[in-house]
């Protein structure tokens, strides 16, 4: 059972390990590079370090690892893309390129992203939904706080992105986060729509928020794409009876 202390302690460390990954991810999304290969390198990376914490006898078993693998998504694609190599594809000049990767030690997890153009500055449109997306976010975080609500934050994100001309991405959540849990039942919702709602609530005292921004500068309304999906997550509700050998070593992969 972790203290108080130790908890902030491997929040610092996944902090500053987040940040390093995302360093070395933006400096391999040139022109030409094959995204599967940065997705797999940069988790590979994130593995490395996390082994180096916490690697005295006692501590060597602690659980370790990815919380949400390395996607590289590029323009019109929102997130979540991290390809097999039979289905990867390169990076291009002035792709724009949302990066997203995590991890956690001992169930506690830090996820991170940034926004980036390959090979040169944004500029028009495409740099206005890359600010609009970056004060938003600042807005919001300025909002969450002890009594404030999460209708007041999607009301931040919604007018800063009104400033900039550009539209929140509907369909985007962001969730409370929890041991084990990066995506709990309490939510942010990026933009409210009569079909698309959720429940009120009031932030407390150490609440821990995974915020996703998103804005588009078109009709902000995804659309599931003909590309294999690749990010699962478990369902833990859900119990397995597996009965055959393979079944159970796949299982065990996935776990």
């Amino acid at each position: 059972m972790f203290s108080i202390e130790m908890i902030k302690y491997l929040s610092r460390f996944n902090f500053y390990l987040l940040i390093a990954a995302l360093e070395l991810a933006i400096k391999k999304c040139v022109s030409g590079a094959d995204i599967s290969t940065i997705c797999g390198e940069i988790d590979n990376y994130i593995q490395e370090e996390l082994l180096k914490v916490f690697s005295n006898k006692k501590s060597k078993k602690l659980e370790r690892g990815i919380a949400f693998p390395t996607c590289i998504s590029v323009n019109e694609i929102c997130g979540h893309y991290s390809p097999c190599p039979d289905d990867s594809t390169t990076l291009k000049t002035e792709d724009l390129v949302k990066i997203e990767l995590g991890a956690h030690i001992d169930g506690y997890a830090s996820n991170a992203g940034t926004t980036i153009v390959v090979g040169g500055k944004a500029k028009g449109k495409q740099a206005d939904v890359i600010l609009a997306a970056y004060d938003a976010f600042m807005a919001a975080t300025r909002t969450i706080k002890a009594g404030s609500t999460n209708q007041e934050v999607t009301a931040a994100i919604n007018a800063v992105c009104e400033d900039y001309e550009v539209a929140p991405l509907q369909g985007v959540l962001s969730h409370k986060v929890k041991k084990h849990l990066i995506d709990g039942n309490e939510c942010i919702i990026n933009k409210e729509t009569p079909e698309q709602r959720v429940d009120d609530w009031e932030f407390a005292p150490g609440d821990v928020i995974a915020l996703d921004i998103y804005a588009s500068t078109g009709e902000a309304m995804g659309k599931e794409a003909d590309i294999r999906t690749t990010v699962y997550k478990r369902e833990m509700d859900m119990q397995y009876n597996l009965k055959s050998k393979s079944a159970r070593a796949f299982f065990s992969v996935v776990n």
